[in-house]
């Protein structure tokens, strides 16, 4: 159970965010970008970069015990605003044009300690000839003098506030690498706080119980920690990354990457989740936050204990852990190029894209793809001229392959900015002088698929109406869809209303989302983007389930203009289902490994479910099936309607409701309407 003090300290930085107090009011931020206009872009990136560690305030409290906490509020931009519009309209700039989304190496830098990467770079430098390379070198030893200077500032400010362990531990990780778990987890949040100063965002935490169990291990052995002591450690270093998250960015509060992987299975098929890895889930379940997000590894040889565990910290509403499944997965990214050896190392993105830890600038949440729309298109344009239900079919297959293709074919020349301190942390990275912005060793573009409830729903019901039954005419069907059905009234009941809808585990339905899955994947399959990487297809959503939906008309399933699709890989949000076990069975049934970009099946369960031990085994047997049948990812929201309507009305009584939102959890308050909107109408498919 959680420490009185870790209590306090969980009261004074989340609760009542007191660190706040520290915050610089933010500058112009386009000042620094004015100054630097005669810069190339790396040395922009390190300028930058140095600038904000340079002024940061140290702010040290006596009861931490690691420290670094961001004062300033707003990261510098690179560019001038003109010299954007002019980078925007020669190159595809994704979201803000940083390295994000991408987990690193974190060993590199945490074996060398931050003095013995720097004496390798002035290695090499003193060994090459290569000016431009002895350039990029000498900009990365100017980051860590920066880091260093701050570190000693650091130092400093903890003799002051007569902090000794953070003293201590600092100066120590000014000479030399970490040895025990506390200076391994101080490095690690210098690390992490510097990549953040960088405004390289969604930094991923990676294989969590595997980084940090050596030093864990070391520690029992030489009696400086025990399993207790260790949990508190462990909370508070979990803490640490709820203490200025405000200022990172996303989507929404609570969309900011940090996301950790517990347990998997390596190339070899040997389990890795250990002891450390309960401390880590303890822990999560004891601080009740956001961050970090917890994501399990697991497969058929995972035991049912791992999964009640995990079901107790779904109990709590957290919206996590999120599953994925290692013989699925692992398969999909051998299938697609990656080495297995890679491809048992995989962690996951931001929200549940899965990238490979130090050997990837993959961009995992380049683009989305709708198969609603698709669908509706080749419905209006070729329905009527269809002899058969194959005919249709294959008119609806060339859609998908034409705008998946016209989606692709729009991300010409991705522009990257440099991102000089992430680069000590890529795989042979230091030794090339190449900037991780220019490429790794994998260089992938992940294209999510909406929609695909509504798109399946929509066949069932052509094939069942116009095709089978023939109760209805192709023309009608396609005059209720161009006048939202408000001309036929009772078609769109029957189509909206029908029992043929994917998560009933009719066989209609799941040959259908097999087929529309395996059309997409082989739609793009072999298309090669700039950097020489593949195009991931995948079943994510992201924020697209808002915006496709507005745009998208009205669509055969008789779903009407406007109304929302579903997150990720979830039935259509009016669906009849018949239950959880028909939902998981359904859609456990394509090959979920030719779409292994990730994408979570999001099952919505009542939170009076989880009322006493036996149901939470049921549900974790319910996630255990799913896996077991083949399923790829699974998360689970536990909510309740009432509680979330009264906390759209009185939101002060609610700042700690948690709620998985489409990749990520947050807390509900917090959201923007469209959202709370979007999870209460979920709820309508609560089991």
């Amino acid at each position: 159970m959680m420490t009185e003090r870790i209590r306090e300290m969980r009261t004074f930085f989340v609760t009542d965010k007191n660190q706040r107090a520290s915050w610089q009011k933010p500058a112009d931020p386009y000042a620094l970008a004015v100054t630097m206009h005669d810069l190339n872009a790396t040395d922009r990136a390190a300028k930058r970069l140095r600038y904000v560690l340079d002024n940061e305030i140290p702010v040290v409290y006596p009861f931490e015990r690691i420290a670094f906490t961001r004062t300033i509020q707003t990261i510098p931009e690179l560019f001038t605003e003109e010299e954007m519009e002019d980078l925007s309209e020669r190159f595809h700039i994704h979201e803000k044009g940083d390295v994000c989304n991408i987990n690193v190496n974190y060993s590199l830098l945490m074996k060398t300690g931050f003095k013995g990467m720097k004496e390798k770079l002035q290695g090499l430098i003193s060994n090459s000839s290569d000016e431009e390379k002895k350039h990029y070198w000498s900009l990365q030893i100017g980051i860590i003098d920066s880091v260093l200077s701050l570190m000693k500032r650091y130092a400093e400010k903890a003799e002051e506030e007569g902090n000794t362990v953070v003293k201590e531990t600092i100066e120590y990780l000014l000479e030399k690498p970490p040895v025990t778990l506390l200076q391994a987890m101080q490095m690690f949040r210098i690390i992490h706080f510097t990549m953040w100063a960088g405004r390289n965002y969604h930094n991923t935490i990676g294989h969590f119980d595997q980084l940090f169990y050596p030093y864990y291990r070391n520690d029992k052995d030489c009696g400086i920690l025990n399993d207790e002591t260790a949990l508190e450690l462990v909370e508070e270093f979990f803490l640490s990354f709820n203490r200025d998250s405000d200022l990172y960015p996303g989507m929404q509060q609570g969309d900011n990457g940090q996301s950790l992987v517990l347990g998997g299975y390596d190339s070899e098929g040997n389990d890795l989740y250990n002891e450390f890895s309960d401390i880590a889930m303890q822990a999560s379940l004891d601080l009740h936050l956001i961050d970090p997000k917890i994501n399990l590894r697991v497969s058929k040889k995972t035991p049912l204990d791992r999964y009640i565990l995990g079901t107790h910290m779904t109990k709590q509403g957290l919206g996590f852990p999120q599953y994925s499944n290692d013989d699925v997965v692992i398969k999909g990214l051998v299938d697609l190029g990656y080495s297995p050896e890679d491809a048992a190392s995989y962690v996951v993105a931001a929200c549940w894209e899965f990238i490979i830890p130090g050997k990837a600038m993959d961009i995992p949440n380049i683009a989305a793809f709708s198969f609603a729309e698709s669908i509706r298109k080749a419905t209006v344009d070729n329905l009527c001229s269809a002899k058969t239900f194959s005919d249709f079919l294959r008119k609806a297959d060339e859609q998908i392959a034409k705008d998946a293709n016209a989606l692709i074919d729009s991300i010409k020349e991705v522009y990257i900015f440099p991102a000089p301190f992430l680069t000590l942390m890529i795989d042979g990275a230091v030794e090339k002088a190449k900037d991780i912005s220019l490429g790794a060793e994998y260089n992938n573009y992940g294209i999510h698929g909406t929609g695909i409830a509504t798109a399946v729903d929509s066949l069932a019901e052509i094939e069942e109406h116009i095709y089978e039954k023939k109760d209805m005419k192709a023309e009608d069907l396609i005059n209720g869809i161009e006048t939202n059905f408000e001309d036929d009234e009772r078609m769109g009941n029957i189509l909206r209303y029908d029992k043929e809808k994917l998560g009933n585990d009719t066989e209609l339905t799941n040959r259908l989302v097999s087929h529309l899955l395996t059309t997409f994947a082989e739609a793009i399959k072999g298309r090669r983007n700039e950097r020489g990487g593949i195009y991931r297809p995948g079943t994510g959503s992201a924020m697209y389930y808002i915006w496709h939906s507005a745009e998208l008309g009205a669509t055969p399933d008789g779903r009407k203009k406007g109304e929302v699709i579903p997150a990720n890989y979830s039935p259509s949000l009016f669906s009849r289902v018949d239950g959880p076990v028909s939902i998981i069975k359904a859609f456990a049934s394509p090959d979920l490994s030719k779409v292994i970009n990730g994408g979570p099946l999001t099952i919505e369960i009542h939170d009076t479910v989880f009322r006493n031990d036996e149901s939470i085994e049921k549900v974790a047997r319910l996630i255990k099936t799913y896996i077991d049948l083949g399923g790829h990812q699974l998360q689970i929201n536990t909510v309740n309607r009432d509680t979330l309507l009264d906390a759209q009305k009185h939101p002060e009584n609610y700042r700690n409701l948690i709620v998985r939102v489409w990749g990520w959890s947050g807390y509900f308050v917090e959201l923007d309407k469209c959202y709370q909107d979007h999870i209460i109408a979920r709820i309508e498919l609560a089991v």
